[in-house]
């Protein structure tokens, strides 16, 4: 299996250019699509879903053009959007078996497929109840379900975990995991947690950009030597944020622990500090804001 983006674009008729020259390969396993707000994440998402076409460039799943012959792969799509939403009065199996008609599945097939999602997403118990008092977390979990009713060698989804409390959040990262397997899975989302416990490879995203892909483990190398973790008096504080990309800081009663992103030592004082992936993070968005930022990752 192989999804594959070829200098993908995308123009708005109101000007934003929300995509410019996207690249990108990606084979199974799960795949973190990283940046912030209006990024470019959840247009490039609704591109690969065949829901938006794009203004240039091209999209292949398995060699087939997804802008010529989308059918092709909407049978073996699963996708949640970032503004799913149910109908309120229905209950999961309900809500799910008019989705299964609505793709076209068999009943029969349907309801036995139900049921085995409804046990992977821990909602048998809650079978019966109205979606309309759902949980957040609850609804998400219906919102997977519905993505894998077909069983999809590609699960695209977009902000997934927005809204949800800490162990729902954990909850949703694992269930993402087990999926992998043989599918590609697409997790877009600006929260850098989501992606670092379950994705084989990371991409950063700003302005529409591909700014780096690679897995965790060399996103994390390409840092190595440049963090740095110093005490400063508490009035250099400003100083140092307007010289230097802070990654953090914790108040002491001799001063400030700083954490910050830069080339060399800043001090004598300084002690080297072993990069996180928030870093990685912060370090190449910010020199996408500003290139010419002396923090800047440069390897």
């Amino acid at each position: 299996m192989r999804l594959a983006i070829d200098s993908l674009s995308k123009r708005y008729r109101s000007g934003v250019q929300a995509l410019s020259g996207f690249t990108m390969e990606l084979g199974p396993g799960v795949h973190g699509l990283l940046g912030p707000n209006g990024a470019g994440k959840s247009t490039l998402m609704r591109i690969l879903a065949t829901v938006l076409r794009p203004s240039g460039g091209s999209a292949t799943w398995n060699g087939v053009d997804l802008v010529r012959e989308p059918d092709r792969l909407r049978v073996e799509l699963g996708y949640l959007p970032q503004d799913f939403g149910v109908y309120p009065n229905l209950n999961p199996v309900e809500f799910l078996e008019y989705l299964a008609a609505a793709k076209g599945l068999d009943p029969r097939a349907a309801r036995r497929r139900i049921e085995v999602l409804l046990e992977l997403v821990n909602l048998v118990d809650a079978r019966r109840r109205p979606l309309g008092g759902f949980s957040g977390g609850m609804r998400q979990r219906v919102g997977i379900a519905q993505a894998l009713l077909n069983d999809p060698r590609l699960l695209i989804v977009d902000e997934p975990t927005a809204g949800l409390d800490p162990e729902e959040r954990v909850r949703f990262r694992q269930l993402l995991s087990d999926l992998a397997g043989e599918r590609v899975v697409i997790l877009s989302t600006h929260i850098v947690s989501d992606v670092e416990a379950v994705a084989s490879t990371i991409a950063l995203i700003a302005h529409g950009r591909l700014l780096i892909h690679d897995t965790t483990e060399r996103l994390l190398g390409s840092l190595e030597g440049r963090v740095w973790e110093w005490l400063v008096p508490a009035e250099r504080l400003a100083e140092v944020r307007a010289r230097h990309l802070v990654t953090g800081l914790a108040r002491r009663g001799d001063g400030v622990q700083v954490r910050l992103v830069a080339e060399a030592a800043p001090d004598a004082a300084a002690r080297p500090g072993t990069p996180s992936l928030e870093e990685v993070y912060l370090a190449h968005i910010g020199a996408a804001r500003d290139p010419a930022a002396a923090s800047a990752p440069t390897r």
